[in-house]
């Protein structure tokens, strides 16, 4: 790391994960790559500490004494828009589909894989950054309002509430609309992996913006599902 780097001028990375030896390698590994790092082991203290310290980006561990990740993350979203990757031991489909209703943006099973969980964080951080994306482009269809360079909707004149991965997932299909997006395109562009035939991660995310932007989830008319293909966003008629 260069020594004439101010600490604070490094990325934030909080980490909340009680099992002290996989915090400390987490830690030591994330640091040696250039990231600035916090350490919470209290799940009790969660939602305080990502509120309090704003950070670029959160591990949080699902499985946590005093309060699990799962609620950590439901109640930590009204007040932090940053991106939030969850650990999970447990290989159940449930509780990746229920980190990500709770507002998490991706997750990595244990046992963690540094590097591959450090390209998740790059990812995440990447996208969730204003300055990419080469300018400010600004999409409308009837009345919502999706912008790129600000990572904000609008339906309405009113601001939606999205986390940073659903803003992800409707600016591709926004931004494609017409245009059906198979999952595995969708897997390539937003997590830069192939699609497994069993990830339900972009489904959940559907499901949850489709109310957000005045989408009926029962006779969708915006985002339509393509039986066995993907996903298409429609164009104003």
């Amino acid at each position: 790391m260069d020594e004439s780097l101010d600490s604070n001028d490094l990325d934030h990375v909080l980490i909340i994960e009680d099992d002290e030896r996989l915090a400390s390698l987490t830690r030591d590994y994330l640091e040696a790559n250039g990231f600035r790092v916090t350490v919470e082991a209290d799940g009790a203290r969660g939602v305080e500490r990502i509120v309090e310290l704003q950070p670029d980006l959160v591990i949080l561990d699902l499985m946590l004494p005093g309060e699990d990740g799962l609620s950590i993350c439901r109640r930590a979203r009204p007040d932090y828009a940053g991106p939030i990757l969850m650990l999970t031991a447990r290989t159940d489909d449930m509780d990746q589909v229920l980190g990500l209703e709770m507002g998490a943006d991706d997750y990595v099973p244990k046992p963690v894989q540094p590097r591959v969980l450090l390209a998740r964080m790059r990812a995440l951080m990447r996208r969730s950054d204003p300055g990419e994306g080469g300018g400010e482009v600004r999409l409308t269809f009837n009345n919502l309002e999706i912008d790129s360079a600000t990572r904000e909707a609008w339906l309405g004149g009113e601001r939606i509430d999205l986390t940073s991965a659903e803003f992800d997932l409707l600016w591709l299909l926004a931004s494609h609309a017409g245009r059906v997006l198979t999952r595995e395109e969708i897997f390539s562009q937003l997590r830069g992996i192939k699609y497994d035939g069993q990830d339900r991660s972009i489904d959940v995310r559907v499901s949850r913006i489709r109310p957000k932007i005045g989408d009926d989830p029962n006779q969708p008319h915006r985002i339509k599902t393509v039986r066995s293909k993907g996903y298409l966003f429609v164009k104003d008629g």
